[in-house]
C-alpha cells in the first residue's frame, strides 16, 4: 500500500502542508508507506500540446511523454493505491503548480476513443485537501465547490472513490499588523486557528486512513 502526497502551496510548513502531513500519519496507521511531494521544488511545467500520449501506437501508458523533474513522480502517482492533493486557492482555483500537475498527471490517461472515458487500466483512490482564507459560506457564494467537484470527477478517472476536504477561514500571517489587511480581524482568525484548524487536522488524518484502508 503506496500513498502519495502532493502540495501544491509554495509554503512547505504552511497550512495546506500540515493537512497533507496529517493525512499521510493517518495513512500510515493503516500500514501504507508514504511520500511526500512539494511541487514547488519541482522543474516542470504544464501540458505543452504534443499529443504523444494521444498517438497510435503510443508507448505512453498513461505517462506524460514530457521528459522532465515531474516524470519519474508520474511515474511513481500511475503506482500508487491512493493519491492525496493539496492546494491553497488563489484567486478561486487551485495554484497554477497544482493546475499545471492535474494537466501532466490527468490528460494522458483521458481517452479520445468512442466509448472510453479514461485508459488506466488500474484503481487509486484520491483525496483534494483545499485550504483557503474565505470562510466556508463566502465559499459557497463564490461557487468554489464547483472547481473542486470537476477536479473530483477528473480524478475518478482512476476508478477510485474520491474525496474532498475543505479548510476554511484560514490564519495567514504570523503578524498580520505588518500587511494591509484591515477586512480580517485577526483576533477571529486566530481563534479560528486555535478551535477550527485542530478539527481540519483530524480531518485530514481520517481522510488519510479512510482512504489507506479503501485503496
Amino acid at each position: 500500500m503506496n500513498v502519495l502526497a502532493v502540495n501544491g502551496s509554495p509554503r512547505k510548513n504552511g497550512n495546506t502542508a500540515v493537512l497533507l502531513k496529517h493525512a499521510l500519519q493517518g495513512a500510515e496507521g493503516q500500514g501504507a508507506g508514504t511520500r511526500l511531494v512539494n511541487l514547488y521544488d519541482v522543474n516542470f511545467k504544464g501540458c505543452v500540446s504534443c499529443f504523444a500520449c494521444k498517438r497510435k501506437g503510443s508507448q505512453c501508458n498513461g505517462v506524460c511523454a514530457v521528459n522532465d523533474e515531474l516524470k519519474e513522480i508520474l511515474q511513481y502517482a500511475l503506482t500508487c493505491d491512493v493519491i492525496i492533493l493539496g492546494s491553497p486557492v488563489y484567486i478561486g482555483n487551485v495554484t497554477g503548480e497544482m493546475r499545471a500537475f492535474l494537466e501532466r498527471l490527468i490528460f494522458p490517461n483521458i481517452s479520445y476513443n468512442e466509448g472510453e472515458r479514461s485508459v488506466f487500466q488500474g484503481k487509486i483512490a484520491s483525496g483534494f485537501i483545499y485550504t483557503m482564507n474565505v470562510p466556508k459560506e463566502y465559499m459557497e457564494q463564490l461557487h468554489y465547490r464547483e472547481v473542486f467537484v470537476q477536479n473530483q470527477m477528473l480524478l475518478q478517472l482512476f476508478h477510485g472513490v474520491s474525496e474532498i476536504l475543505t479548510s476554511n477561514d484560514t490564519y495567514q500571517f504570523k503578524d498580520y499588523s505588518k500587511y494591509e489587511a484591515s477586512k480580517f480581524n485577526e483576533p477571529h482568525k486566530a481563534k479560528v486557528r486555535e478551535e477550527q484548524f485542530p478539527v481540519d487536522c483530524r480531518n485530514a488524518f481520517e481522510m488519510g486512513a479512510r482512504l489507506a484502508a479503501r485503496g
